[in-house]
């Protein structure tokens, strides 16, 4: 789809700047293939199911991580804090290296970012392949979380999170 595709009076692009109003969480999704580790920045991922615990992780059909993943494949979710904007951008990127030294590698779990805000890893079940975009489905292997402030991507801006009512350091209050 082109930024001039309508359907029912709404264009790509207008609903592209409608979708940068909503605010989402940034991780990068990490896999070791080859022997090697690789990772993309996403930031459409969400819980699935409690009961068994799912993730579903939305990928670019062209993602060159989408074509490193086979079902039976164990996939981590780095979920970024505050200060980790440069390494989200970083792995937007389509051309980008592989990951960076920080990563740790540990047994056969997939790379990991130790400073991350949250870390699941998740064994992938199924694909399902909707217009430019594969869901990626899996069921949950481990999740951990810590203290830290996320990284929020809101208003094509990185920044993070107050609750309502706070006063953050700065004095603001929400995304910042």
């Amino acid at each position: 789809m082109t930024s001039q595709h309508v359907h029912d009076g709404t264009t790509t692009q207008q609903f592209r700047g409608v979708m940068a109003q909503v605010p989402a969480a940034v991780a990068v999704v990490s896999v070791r293939a080859g022997g090697s580790p690789h990772g993309t920045t996403v930031s459409a991922f969400t819980s699935l199911s409690m009961d068994p615990p799912m993730l579903l992780v939305s990928l670019d059909n062209a993602s060159s991580l989408l074509s490193r993943l086979h079902v039976g494949a164990v996939a981590g979710v780095n979920v970024l804090t505050a200060d980790q904007a440069d390494i989200a951008a970083r792995y937007a990127r389509k051309n980008k290296d592989d990951l960076p030294a920080e990563y740790e590698l540990i047994d056969a779990e997939p790379p990991r970012l130790p400073t991350a805000h949250a870390w699941i890893t998740f064994t992938v079940t199924e694909f399902v392949t909707i217009a430019d975009h594969t869901l990626v489905i899996g069921t949950v292997n481990t999740a951990h979380a810590t203290p830290t402030a996320p990284l929020i991507y809101w208003h094509r801006t990185y920044g993070t999170h107050t609750a309502a009512g706070s006063t953050a350091a700065s004095g603001d209050t929400g995304l910042t």
